[in-house]
């Protein structure tokens, strides 16, 4: 291993503390896991973009077990410092970041293990991966762009996967994954239908992304699944990047067409069982496919860099706001209130 003179960390660790109005995060000094294992690198982040996951961890809405007080934050930008003297596909100087699922190379794995959750996260000055964990990024993109593709960037690749030019894609919401996979969709010559509960954050989303003509449905409207319906001459959409949960799931496949696909991406929604009434019966009906996207493998998040390069893709456009790292709480409530259009980053 190289020889380095960093041997602590600052990070945000949530507080574990779910009242109202309570703080969500503490940050703290710790020192960091060294000696470096042979096959590892301490990384420098210089971004670390958030996500709906991370204020719901933070508010103690996660569905799954959390590691307690654990570093919040699966999406980051950064610089590798030292490797380990077995580290092989890794040089100081790489432009790198952790997968999100850092079990899930090619997809076939049987396990798991999410930042943020079974394990620590990204929110924090220096990190360290084992090399298998970590890939590299464009070159071409600054630290905040970059910063949003491990998790929103590859969500939304997989959640695509399957596309071909002159589809007619279903993307729920203006949050980071939501623009991510209208970006990516534009690009692919997918026909793309918006929704929101905002008419404003639907207009600007219009004027943001013009041409060709964006198309546009408030799902706050009972029947939004039957608009979505009209927009596709009543044959229904080819894939919807579902968002809400239980609360959306039965009408997004409703507004789907037979043999459709269905990507489940998130539970933004209030979750209640007795919304799925009718799953079973609409899905056999539709001949859906109904398939849940933990963002995506190593290979997926691979594919996804190799495609932002050979594209030179800008994604300036998909951030709403930078905050200076201090400012973590405060992003953390940003997101909570769902304040957003697009994704907010931390700069270190």
């Amino acid at each position: 291993m190289t020889s380095t003179q960093i041997t602590t960390r600052h990070a945000f660790r949530r507080t574990d503390n779910y009242t109202a109005g309570a703080p969500k995060l503490k940050l703290v000094e710790e020192p960091l896991p060294l000696p470096l294992a042979p096959t590892s690198a301490l990384v420098k982040v210089h971004a670390v973009s958030l996500n709906y996951r991370d204020a719901n961890i933070a508010n103690g809405g996660n569905p799954w077990p959390v590691l307690p007080n654990g570093i919040l934050g699966n999406d980051a930008a950064g610089e590798v410092v030292v490797v380990g003297n077995k580290v092989k596909t890794l040089f100081v100087g790489d432009r790198v970041a952790p997968i999100t699922d850092t079990v899930n190379m090619s997809g076939r794995e049987v396990g798991r293990s999410w930042l943020a959750a079974d394990e620590d996260g990204v929110l924090a000055d220096y990190v360290v991966f084992d090399e298998e964990k970590l890939c590299k990024l464009p070159t071409y993109l600054d630290w905040v762009a970059a910063a949003i593709i491990p998790c929103a960037g590859v969500t939304a690749w997989a959640a695509l996967s399957g596309m071909s030019v002159g589809k007619t894609v279903l993307i729920q919401g203006t949050g980071g994954v939501s623009v991510f996979a209208l970006k990516l969709a534009r690009a692919a010559g997918l026909r793309v239908i918006l929704t929101s509960s905002s008419d404003d954050k639907l207009q600007m989303m219009k004027e943001k992304f013009a041409s060709p003509p964006l198309l546009t449905v408030n799902y706050r409207h009972p029947g939004w699944h039957e608009e979505v319906l009209s927009l596709t001459q009543e044959v229904g959409v080819d894939i919807v990047v579902e968002n809400g949960g239980t609360g959306s799931l039965v009408k997004s496949i409703k507004c789907t067409r037979r043999g459709g696909i269905v990507s489940q991406v998130g539970y933004l929604g209030k979750q209640d069982a007795c919304d799925l009434a009718e799953l079973v019966p609409t899905i056999i009906d539709r001949r859906v496919i109904l398939r849940g996207i933990n963002a995506g493998s190593k290979y997926d998040m691979e594919d996804l860099c190799a495609a932002l390069s050979a594209t030179q893709m800008p994604l300036d456009d998909l951030i709403d706001t930078v905050f200076p790292f201090q400012q973590a709480e405060e992003a953390i409530e940003c997101i909570w209130q769902g304040k957003q259009i697009g994704k907010l980053v931390l700069r270190l």
